[in-house]
């Protein structure tokens, strides 16, 4: 095999290496953002369990007000009541008694329907509030898993670059110029084998001319279809 050869398929894998660790950084703002979307839902339940609790508190604590002040009225009609001395004014005032009564049992019908949906509200405030917790823990472990995940390759990024800018250096001008172009437009299969006549990268058959002159290893070849940077070591069928 070409000096040369050995020399790309080194680089190679250097830049597999790199490109491997320079997908996983991009995938990490992905993955954190999808970890604070979930707890940041789950704490939305929470929050809307509250409001939804604290709203049938409210309503509840108006009905109990709108109950006081009717019986405050049932109070002052029963006063005057006592006080008349007209017959009419007298049934007028009881009739307006019994009216206000019959709507303090409808509002306290209804406060204790509140009474009902605040226990269920309660109880929905309590789960919520669980999930939302338990998954901020899950999420916020997830998080400086990730964190110190994102550290560790960015060492490694740092080691790898090290490594490809070392590898390249040894690589002839012109040809790394050649790597560099198809690694461009390829991605990391820049240097490949030839088996069967047929090219490892796009997997066409080689015309013989270019296979000979893989085979031959006197020169660099490359593939007539896709570019890539052609190689042929005995053990590949002819």
């Amino acid at each position: 095999m070409l000096p040369v050869i050995e020399q790309m398929l080194v680089l190679q894998d250097r830049d597999r290496r790199l490109l491997r660790v320079k997908a996983e950084l991009a995938d990490i703002p992905l993955q954190r953002k999808r970890l604070q979307d979930k707890a940041a839902l789950a704490n939305a339940g929470h929050e809307a369990a509250k409001v939804r609790s604290r709203q049938i508190e409210s309503d509840r604590k108006k009905l109990e007000l709108e109950v006081e002040t009717k019986r405050d009225f049932i109070r002052k009609c029963e006063t005057l009541q006592g006080q008349t001395k007209s017959n009419d004014e007298y049934k007028r005032y009881r009739h307006q008694i019994e009216t206000t009564e019959g709507e303090i049992h409808a509002l306290e019908d209804q406060e204790l329907v509140y009474m009902e949906q605040a226990e269920g509200a309660a109880k929905e405030l309590a789960a919520a509030a669980k999930v939302a917790a338990e998954l901020k823990a899950e999420s916020d472990r997830h998080l400086a898993d990730l964190a110190a995940r994102e550290a560790n390759l960015q060492k490694e990024l740092a080691v790898v670059t090290t490594d490809r800018a070392a590898a390249a250096a040894v690589v002839e001008p012109q040809a790394l110029s050649r790597y560099d172009r198809i690694l461009l437009t390829r991605g990391e299969n820049i240097v490949v084998g030839v088996n069967n006549a047929t090219c490892g990268g796009c997997h066409m058959k080689l015309p013989q001319q270019v296979f000979l002159a893989t085979k031959a290893q006197k020169e660099v070849a490359n593939c007539s279809n896709c570019g890539r940077i052609l190689y042929y070591t005995r053990d590949m069928e002819g």
